[in-house]
């Protein structure tokens, strides 16, 4: 069982192709591995009945049989990140007023995974309504770090890099705004990456033309699956009015290039911007020179946008996005009362706004993106670290300092995340190795050029074929 738990998606895929994997043997070894060790980690939640599940597979398997091949993930077990809607499965976002809530159809991601023929077994834990990147909430409680129990497993996709590092589903989907695909890969040893806006469409969503800052998007064990999931995510849609024309399938292509002579600039923290616990720098500096190894060159780069300004665009810009989201739930007082406080906080700054702050705050964001492209001018990609911490211990809301600096907010320790995120940019989160004083995992952001996801992808891939190590440390609990 363990062998193929460890399967890389990829060969997945090819093995069921070639029948010499049942849907059925791939279930029964995953739920096994769920029933095992979810109970302590607190990943998937929302578990369909084993019944239903081994009876979809053998449904698989039957068309397996007569040569109907559904799509890549073909009797992949998947759980779906509890931020968006699968038919048929309770959805909630972690919040109690939606923990009886169960759609009645998938939204446009979903729906693509299913037609691949992913058989979805659940949902993976988040924060209260995605809210801060340490996945906890009052329907399901808290989920454990993959490699310490007792650690947060970051957020909002943390549940999704759990399961995938304690290989309780082959990949995961999330969802990221302010580093929800790559705080948590980074902490699990996994990697997540969050594609250039308007890759994988957003649908259903009401708003399609001014609010583009979090995206769905891929995560898994190997660049080669990352890029492999994508490749259903991606493509166009006639409702999603700025979504990416490119045909999906140039991401299921081999990713192998030659990167000799190519650039990275550092970001690093800013320029000692950006509060890091010690040993953050040092890890992630550690890894960079696996880059070396392949040829580039790595050097120290800045952005020409300073830091505050920079956060407090962000800031503007998230309390207007969630706070638009949140409203109706705010404004009825029973509904109040089981809102979180972070929830309540972002609502009623968003009732603050004024229209010269909207406006400050586009400008602002035009900025950063103005920033990174002047930065692309002399690197051909940009670094930096997931987190400006280690996992911290779960029982913790959130983190209040960092190496003796206060955090004024709850997502203030998220800061290194959201540039890359106004700026609309690809990033893929990469595994960086372990620090700390508790030898916990970090990762590094890769930041592409706008639209370049293919060429972060490769560049990922070359990086972890020159990081065996990441493939080679699996968390404790697997032995």
């Amino acid at each position: 069982m363990n062998e193929l738990l460890d399967m890389s998606a990829v060969s997945l895929a090819g093995a069921i192709r070639k029948k010499d994997v049942s849907a059925r043997e791939l279930m029964a070894a995953h739920i096994a591995r769920v029933d095992v060790l979810n109970p302590r980690f607190n990943a998937i939640v929302s578990r369909i009945d084993r019944t239903a599940a081994m009876g979809q597979a053998a449904a698989c398997d039957e068309d397996a049989a007569a040569g109907r091949f559904r799509g890549v993930l073909h009797g992949f077990p998947h759980a779906v990140k509890d931020t968006a809607p699968a038919k048929g499965i309770r959805f909630t976002q972690g919040s109690p007023i939606l923990k009886d809530n169960v759609p009645a159809a998938d939204s446009l991601v979903v729906s693509r995974m299913r037609g691949a023929g992913a058989i979805f077994v659940g949902k993976t834990n988040v924060p209260e309504f995605a809210l801060g990147s340490h996945s906890y909430n009052p329907v399901f409680g808290t989920t454990g770090n993959a490699f310490d129990p007792g650690k947060s497993a970051g957020g909002s996709t943390g549940g999704g890099a759990v399961a995938l590092a304690l290989r309780m589903v082959p990949l995961a989907d999330g969802s990221d705004f302010g580093g929800s695909l790559r705080n948590p890969a980074g902490w699990n040893n996994v990697f997540g990456f969050r594609p250039s806006w308007g890759r994988v469409p957003s649908i259903p969503n009401t708003d399609l033309f001014w609010q583009n800052f979090a995206t769905s998007g891929p995560m898994a064990r190997t660049v080669r699956d990352v890029a492999l999931l994508l490749s259903v995510q991606a493509g166009p849609d006639p409702r999603a009015p700025f979504a990416q024309a490119d045909d999906p399938a140039v991401f299921a292509q081999p990713l192998e290039r030659n990167w000799k002579g190519k650039r990275i600039g550092w970001l690093g923290d800013l320029g000692g911007a950006l509060p890091m616990e010690p040993g953050i720098m040092e890890t992630c500096e550690k890894a960079l020179a696996a880059f070396r190894t392949i040829g580039m060159q790595v050097e120290d780069a800045a952005l020409a946008e300073e830091a505050g300004a920079m956060w407090r665009t962000a800031v503007t810009l998230r309390h207007w996005s969630v706070g638009a989201d949140l409203e109706g739930f705010y404004d009825d007082p029973a509904k109040r009362r089981m809102m979180k406080p972070e929830a309540i906080w972002e609502v009623e700054g968003y009732k603050k706004l004024t229209p010269t702050e909207l406006t400050k705050a586009s400008e602002g964001r035009t900025r950063i993106f103005e920033a990174f492209r002047k930065a692309f001018e002399t690197f051909d990609f940009l670094a930096m670290p997931t987190a400006q911490l280690f996992p911290f211990d779960a029982k913790q809301h959130w983190p209040h300092d960092i190496a003796g600096v206060q955090m004024d907010s709850y997502h203030r320790w998220m800061e290194v995340t959201l540039p890359p995120t106004m700026a609309g940019l690809p990033v893929l989160a990469i595994p960086a190795g372990f620090g700390g004083r508790h030898r916990l995992p970090i990762g590094i952001q890769l930041i592409g050029p706008r639209n370049a996801d293919l060429d972060v992808l490769k560049l990922g891939h070359a990086y972890e074929q020159a990081s065996p190590w990441i493939g080679r440390t699996k968390p404790p609990a697997l032995g």
